[in-house]
C-alpha cells in the first residue's frame, strides 16, 4: 500500500480546495414583469424569454385549477 513519505502540510491542503467554493447566483429581473429571475430561464410569472411568450402561463393555470377542483370532487365522494 502506498504511504505518503512526508507529512502534507495545512497549506497545502486548503490550496487543493480553492476551487470549491461556490458562486454566488445570478438574478435577474424580468424586463416584461419586473419579478427577479435566474438568468437564462423562462420567467414563472409571465412566462417570457428575451422578449418571447415561450410558456402560456394563463392557459396553465387554468388546467391547474380544473385539476385540483377535480380532485377536490374526488375526495369528498
Amino acid at each position: 500500500m502506498a504511504v505518503p513519505k512526508k507529512r502534507k502540510t495545512s497549506t497545502r491542503g486548503k490550496q487543493g480546495r480553492s476551487h470549491d467554493a461556490l458562486n454566488p447566483v445570478s438574478i435577474s429581473s424580468c424586463p416584461k414583469c419586473g419579478d427577479p429571475i435566474l438568468s437564462h430561464t423562462v420567467c414563472q410569472t409571465c412566462g417570457h424569454y428575451r422578449g418571447i411568450e415561450l410558456i402560456h402561463v394563463e392557459t396553465k393555470l387554468d388546467k391547474k385549477i380544473k385539476k385540483e377542483a377535480k380532485n377536490k370532487e374526488q375526495k369528498e365522494e
